[in-house]
């Protein structure tokens, strides 16, 4: 049977050429990065220069990237990193109600240990209102944490509005940009970002790989201790094969950024042979114009999209529900952004890829119609 993979935003598969670059790194330059003899070198200058290549992708400067192993770590070391180093200035944390896990749980977290969290709500499309972040501020505000787009129904936040206003409040800003490198061209300086997460799977590199940007001058506490790798901030002896992949997906996706135009256009004309056929029985979640190109998130109204789904066993897909002891509950972005539970229920997130043909939307589109 036939599978056609649009769940590009849980995760994407390596890149060939990303392949490329890891299989002499496997093959020859296995040395430790620290250590001074040439099979060393080798694995010193790959490191090095995928950093290179990750400060083009974001406009920032080599020395402001540590590896980590992931969106989840960065996350972590972002929040946790600041709130350490900062609290004797203040306690409270500004984040969103609709934030990945990984930045709800440290936030979760850090408030049984003393912080003060404020999660901002947003509007029907997701969308957070930059002065309800302002009215949030006290004097005890030290940290900003916005992610740069939502993972479910892929609304872009007004990243620069808010970044300007930490700048101008003297706070710290961190987003969680995991989701929206190599789709939307992203500069550090101009978004005012002080912390940035990368995650290497979402980006045509492979799992258990990712980055942290740190801008210079920003302190953050140490939670792994050992050699003093990465500046200090990371022990441990440097992931050189997955480092040198998420570099070399990192240069793939400045190179080709243009090509999310094209999804965009597949994206839309999945939504407008959908909504021709479903019309009412169908709806959007998420921003109309602020979205990310390659996702598009349904309600298949009256429907449970689990039920929806498992009829469409050769799609691979995500829901906007999920099940618990046998009930089935409605996602809390959803439900943040205000979704009627009848119609949430039956929510579907379609996420394309640079690797997506029209032909296999047009595969979807036949199996779906049939519904």
């Amino acid at each position: 049977m036939r599978q056609v993979y649009l769940d590009y935003n849980a995760s994407t598969p390596i890149a060939p050429e990303v392949r490329q670059v890891m299989l002499p790194l496997l093959e020859n330059d296995f040395g430790n990065p620290s250590a001074l003899h040439g099979f060393s070198r080798n694995a010193k200058r790959a490191v090095e220069h995928s950093r290179t290549q990750m400060a083009d992708l974001i406009g920032a400067n080599p020395e402001e990237l540590i590896f980590t192993s992931g969106g989840t770590e960065s996350n972590n070391h972002a929040l946790k990193g600041v709130y350490d180093h900062y609290k004797d200035q203040g306690n409270h944390i500004i984040t969103t109600s609709i934030e990945h896990p990984a930045v709800i749980e440290p936030c979760r977290y850090l408030s049984q240990n003393g912080a003060k969290i404020t999660q901002v709500g947003v509007d029907e499309y997701g969308r957070v209102d930059p002065d309800e972040i302002e009215h949030a501020i006290t004097e005890d505000t030290i940290l900003i944490s916005v992610m740069h787009s939502n993972n479910e129904v892929g609304t872009i936040q007004p990243i620069k509005e808010i970044g300007k206003l930490a700048k101008e409040r003297g706070i710290l800003f961190h987003t969680d940009a995991s989701q929206s490198l190599g789709k939307v061209e992203i500069d550090v300086d101009d978004l005012h970002v002080d912390l940035l997460t990368f995650a290497g799977h979402k980006l045509y590199a492979p799992k258990g790989i990712g980055a942290l940007y740190i801008r210079e001058g920003v302190k953050l506490s140490n939670f792994m201790h050992g050699a003093g790798h990465e500046r200090g901030l990371r022990a441990g002896t440097e992931n050189v094969i997955f480092a040198a992949a998420l570099g070399e997906a990192c240069r793939l996706a400045k190179e080709n950024l243009q090509q999310n135009e094209e999804i965009k256009q597949l994206r839309d004309y999945f939504w407008g042979e959908l909504k021709e056929h479903f019309q009412e029985k169908i709806s959007l979640n998420g921003h109309p114009d602020h979205r990310l190109p390659n996702t598009l998130n349904i309600n298949m109204i009256g429907r449970i999209g689990q039920e929806v789904l498992a009829q469409l066993s050769q799609v691979a897909a995500s829901t906007g529900s999920a099940c618990h002891a046998g009930e089935v509950t409605l996602s809390p972005v959803l439900s943040e952004m205000g979704v009627r539970e009848e119609e949430g229920m039956g929510a579907i997130r379609f996420s394309l890829g640079k690797y997506t043909t029209k032909e296999e939307i047009e595969y979807v589109l036949e199996h779906m119609k049939k519904i």
